[in-house]
Parts: structure tokens; sequence; C-alpha cells
């Protein structure tokens, strides 16, 4: 039977969109497979790690029937990828193999029996499926996932809080040191949920969503997410733990603030980060009616400032910073102004957009 038949292009794109999740080395091998089920003229391909599960649905021709197998998948993609995009290739099932063919190419390849994958169980009881732009969320995403944890011990700081709540979709993101909130609205209005994605299922959300028209449907339950978009399903296990309340870290009355260009304050602070001291990253900034300097040094006692004109009446404040943390925020910001709140210099700064609350970042100072 022919599984499939069509150019290289449509058969790569499909399979690179369920296999992110597939790891090389597996204790399961058959976990290193994608699952191919064709019924009909239908085609769906789903991969698994266990904790997360993918699926998709394909038109790429072949004979109609009913059949189901799995083959290695980064095998499969490597293969691919060395053939034009143009070229038609083909699948077929014989006996225990399978027989992948382009061009003048000929490739056996070994198959695992379908009834032997793991798929992942679906929650009984999701809540109410709401939705947004996939644009929205890829932005939201963006404007928050640099603040995760990486294997942080506090296991429940590795991902990204989803807050959905009335007609509001919000996403947190700590590492103990900085926190970034970002909200978009929704067109329902749902009851309070709030669930934690795991860092893995984040950044494999980054690379799937796309800008184009069309919306992303989300559904939680107590231990699941569900995400359904473009033709793609998207299922993973939660983050179990009580996420840190985030209201409580972001500051309501710091007094002094300080709106700039926001190009112009990365400019500078990429600049004197090149001074810097590996280990710790560390520069000061000394805010002053009219002027904010950003100043370092590192342990070969090289130095660096720089200064920027700023319309800034409030007290003067020396105060230190990771500049990474700095740098992250003002990279993952598309607007031109930004504004800074600060109280003193050992408080943290609150950086936000003007005129827009729908976006929060917090960092903690550093001594210098």
């Amino acid at each position: 039977m022919i599984v499939l038949k069509a150019t290289q292009d449509k058969v790569l794109a499909a399979l690179q969109s369920v296999a992110g999740i597939v790891e090389r080395r597996h204790t399961l091998p058959i976990l290193a497979n994608v699952l191919i089920r064709k019924t009909g003229g239908q085609l769906q391909l789903t991969t698994s790690d266990l904790e997360i599960q993918i699926r998709t649905h394909a038109e790429l021709g072949g004979d109609d029937g009913n059949f189901t197998t799995t083959i290695g998948a980064r095998k499969l993609i490597d293969i691919l990828r060395t053939m034009p995009a143009d070229q038609t290739v083909s699948l077929e099932s014989s006996a225990s193999k399978l027989v992948l063919k382009g061009g003048k190419s000929r490739f056996t390849l070994q198959s695992l029996p379908a009834e032997d994958f793991p798929l992942v169980q679906e929650s009984a009881n999701f809540g109410p499926v709401f939705s947004v732009p996939q644009k929205t969320l890829k932005d939201l995403l963006s404007q928050v996932s640099f603040a995760m944890a990486v294997h942080d011990i506090r296991y429940y700081l590795n991902g990204i809080l989803f807050v959905a709540e009335g007609k509001q979709l919000s996403l947190v993101a700590t590492d103990g040191h900085r926190l970034a909130f970002a909200s978009a609205t929704l067109d329902v209005e749902v009851p309070r949920q709030e669930v934690i994605l795991p860092r893995k299922t984040v950044l494999e959300m980054q690379r799937l969503l796309s800008d184009a028209e069309g919306a992303i449907e989300m559904q939680f339950a107590n231990n699941q997410a569900k995400f359904s978009f473009g033709g793609m399903e998207f299922v993973t296990k939660l983050v179990e733990g009580k996420f840190p309340d985030y209201n409580r870290v972001i500051p309501k009355t710091h007094k002094n603030t300080v709106t700039l260009g926001r190009a112009p304050l990365l400019a500078s602070l990429q600049r004197t980060a090149i001074l810097t001291s590996e280990k710790f990253k560390g520069v000061r900034l000394n805010i002053e009616p009219g002027t904010l300097r950003i100043a370092s040094s590192n342990a070969e006692q090289e130095e660096a400032q720089d200064e920027l004109d700023i319309d800034y009446g409030g007290d003067a404040i020396e105060i230190g910073f990771n500049v990474t943390y700095l740098i992250d925020a003002l990279s993952n910001m598309g607007q031109d102004m930004v504004k800074l709140d600060l109280a003193d210099s050992n408080s943290s700064v609150l950086i936000t957009i003007p005129e827009n609350a729908s976006f929060k970042y917090v960092v903690m100072p550093m001594r210098i």
C-alpha cells in the first residue's frame, strides 16, 4: 500500500510540525517514532514524549484505505532533507518495513507496531474552550518566556503561568530575580483557571505558532492543557505546584518615573555590557534630573560609561542590575518608548509601556 505520495516539501513540513518533541535517545525506543495513521484518504501524524503529544492531519495523497504504523521520525526527516523540494516522494508499506522512494533513491526502513505506541490519555474533564488569534498568543509568549527559570529546583518556576479569568488571559513567568507579565483580551468570558505550562511545551508552542490568520483554541483540565490550531492538536501535562503570588511582586507605589526611548536605552546597555565581568553581569544606573548614566567595570579594572539625556525631575537614584535581565526585556518589546518606575536603590524597578497596562516587567536590584 502507498501510504503517502506528495512533494518533498509537503511531506517534510508535516513531519517537522510534529517532530520537535521527539528525543533522539529514549528509554522507550518507540518514542523516537512518529505514529502514522491512514483512514481513507486522510493521514494523521502523532508524536509523544509521554508528557506532550502533538497530532496533525495532512492530505498527502497515496492509496485510500486503513493502515497504521510507526517509523523513526528523525531518520525520515534527515533523509527527506537531502532531497530536492519539488521531488515527488512516496512511502510504501512492505511486510514489517516501509520503503521511501524519491527519484532514483530508495530507502528501506524498519517500523514498530502502532499498538505499542503510548498515546497520552486525555483528561475527561476539560474546562470551557476559549480562543485567541495565534499571533496574539505568540506575542504574549515572546513577551514573557525569556523570564522562565531553567532547571530550577523550584520546578513550578520552570514554565509559564496561564491565568484565564473573565475576558482576560494573562501569562506570567519568573525565575526569582525578575518577573514578566503580559495579558490580552478574550472574546468570551471564562471562569477563573490557573495552570502552569512546562518549559518544553512553551518552547514548542513558540516554534509552531505562526503570525498567520487563524485562532488557537485552548482548554485546561487539572493536569492537562489542550491547544488546537492550524490543523494541529497539542496536548500537554501541566506542572503541579503553587506559582508565587505575582501581584505582590509588581510594585504599585514607586514615585519616580522615567519615560525614554527603548532603542537608545537598549543600545547603551549593550555597549556597557561588553565590559561587565563574566560571572556577574552587573551595571550601575545613576538617575538624576536630566541624565541617566550607565556604568560597568570588570576584574581587569576596565570601565565603561554611557550617558542618556532624559526628561526626569525626581530623586537622584543609584541602582545596580544584572544587565542581561534588562537587555532581555527590551529586546523582546517592539514599542518605541518604555517607562521605568523606581523607588530607591534597594527596590525593584518596574518596566512598562506608556499608556499600556498589558505588559509589566519587574527586575530585582543587585549589589555592585
